[in-house]
């Protein structure tokens, strides 16, 4: 099997002398190359075309999220790591944005390190465990955020208008629940159907079961 060529970057050399020490205790690992710098570390990138980097994601001068971001844009094959102190939701997902294959904290066990490069070289990508709930959070929350965004051109009558075609209610069914008149609840539905660009009742219900249209009505 051949060596996974890695690069080490990061401005303190204790912390490169650690890892470079660590990695190449394994047969599988080889450290090709160290860099202190965003610069130096795509200078490296280029003239030793490593299997992975090992990055620190806060650098003098230009971040390793900047860097991360040109090198996987300059040379996709290779997959870049990010290394911090500290778990920042900020930096998390700004890694991930910049195309990072991992993100893990410096206080890491050397088996997990091992492990995590073993699976970045295998195509997978990782994230620390103590990171791992706060992206499980965010996609919820984002999740949340674009399905209550499905709604936001509808007044909060049409919601429980638009809820009721859903449940598959006749207008005049509409009209008796809300307290409303038949042609007042015609009107919201043609409204609704507009705001929504659908063609007709079914697509509207179907659009708010699919978009969880209940969790937003207000009581």
């Amino acid at each position: 099997m051949a060596k996974q060529r890695i690069l080490l970057v990061d401005d303190h050399e204790v912390v490169r002398l650690g890892l470079k020490s660590l990695l190449e205790r394994h047969p599988h690992f080889e450290v090709v190359g160290e860099a202190g710098s965003a610069r130096e570390a795509m200078e490296q990138v280029a003239a030793l075309d490593p299997d992975v980097v090992v990055m620190d994601i806060r650098l003098p001068g230009v971040s390793g999220i900047e860097a991360c971001e040109e090198i996987v844009s300059r040379h996709p094959a290779i997959k870049v790591i990010m290394l911090t102190s500290y778990a920042e939701d900020e930096m998390l997902f700004s890694a991930i944005r910049a195309g990072a294959s991992g993100y893990i904290l410096k206080q890491i066990g050397s088996d997990d390190l091992v492990k995590a490069l073993e699976a970045v070289g295998r195509g997978e990508a990782l994230l620390d465990p103590a990171v791992t709930q706060r992206v499980f959070q965010e996609v919820r929350r984002a999740v949340k955020e674009e399905e209550a965004s499905a709604f936001a051109h509808l007044s909060q009558q049409e919601k429980h208008v638009l809820l009721l075609v859903s449940e598959g209610k006749t207008n005049r069914e509409i009209a008796k629940n809300l307290f409303l008149g038949e042609g007042t609840v015609r009107n919201y539905v043609s409204s609704i159907l507009s705001k929504l660009s659908v063609n007709n009742r079914a697509e509207a219900a179907a659009y708010a079961v699919e978009h969880s249209l209940r969790e937003y009505i207000a009581p």
